[in-house]
């Protein structure tokens, strides 16, 4: 009987890139684990002939090779374990070309940002155990096949299945903290999915909306204003959903933006201003709003500022 787990890691930009390189490197002399990584292009073609490259000052051995590395999903034969690492835009084909190779035991680990992320895989994935996930990793693509990692280390909040809640994950987290991932394994990560959620779609809409900073945003009274107008519009969605947070999270979630450096700018913010056709827009403001029409919960403030942000309004 094969004893042999496979994980599969399907994306290496920052976030697929630092814990997948983790996996390789750790486990690529040992035949129990076998680590294997989809990419595509030039990605692909770099990390096949010369590994995956992680610049962090957590490894002075920068390059990890995987098992195996595939360029399609038509190549790549069923994994135990799927680290789905892909922007937000490509969730819904990717799940549609994994679909046929999901068993009932496979496990679906998505390290991706948004509050819809499980319920947009289940749309699709009907197999399988998918494990809800909050993740914190300050790492970028340098170039094709190398991430750059600073700051602290990356971690992973993770929680079971809502629709197996009995199933028991720890020897999958057993393995990713023997590969030095900080992961804390939680009954319910939503609330920890729902917290970061707060800080990254509100500073985000308006950092985006504005071309301002963190800090400007902490400290401007009409900056502030409207990010807090947003927050309190994710409150009302997630009480309606049950969702288990401080009621003092808008107050956290501005002392949370006052520990950043001042000048420090959000992705989305960045991704607006360059002018970057696929942006995380849809999935802070287009998310909120999905929710507010299904939960018939107004979101007027979110959806002024996608407006907003759509028509060209970003200074």
């Amino acid at each position: 009987m094969e004893t042999t787990i496979k994980i599969t890691v399907i994306g290496l930009g920052g976030v697929g890139g630092y814990f997948g390189f983790k996996l390789a490197q750790h486990y690529s002399d040992q035949q129990e684990v076998q680590i294997s990584f989809i990419a595509r292009g030039a990605t692909y073609t770099v990390v096949k002939e010369n590994g995956l490259t992680l610049l962090s000052p957590e490894h002075e051995n920068p390059i990890a090779h995987p098992a195996k590395i595939y360029s399609d999903f038509a190549m790549f034969p069923s994994a135990d374990v799927l680290l789905i690492c892909v922007k937000e835009y490509d969730l819904e084909k990717v799940c549609m070309e994994l679909k046929d190779k999901i068993k009932a035991d496979t496990l679906i680990l998505p390290l991706m940002n948004g509050v819809d992320i499980y319920e947009r895989i289940r749309k699709v994935i009907n197999t399988g155990i998918v494990l809800p996930a909050c993740v914190y990793v300050a790492s970028h693509i340098k170039e094709k096949g190398t991430v750059e990692h600073k700051g602290n280390a990356g971690k992973i909040v993770v929680g079971n299945d809502p629709k197996y809640p009995d199933y028991d994950a720890q020897k999958l987290i057993n393995l990713m903290k023997s590969a030095g991932i900080d992961i804390q394994y939680k009954q319910d990560a939503f609330p920890d999915i729902w917290t970061k959620f707060f800080f990254i779609a509100s500073f985000g809409l308006v950092s985006a909306r504005y071309n301002q900073s963190i800090g400007e945003i902490n400290e401007l009274p009409k900056l502030r204003e409207r990010a807090t107008l947003i927050m309190e519009e994710i409150k009302s969605i997630a009480h309606k959903k049950n969702i288990d947070i401080p009621s003092d999270i808008i107050e956290k979630t501005f002392q949370k933006a006052a520990t950043f450096p001042y000048a420090t700018p959000t992705s989305l913010q960045l991704d607006i201003q360059s002018g970057k056709e696929h942006t995380e827009l849809e999935l802070f403001a287009g998310a909120i709003m999905d929710y507010g029409k299904a939960l018939d919960i107004p979101v007027l403030e979110s959806k002024r500022i996608y407006e907003e942000i759509k028509s060209g309004k970003i200074n």
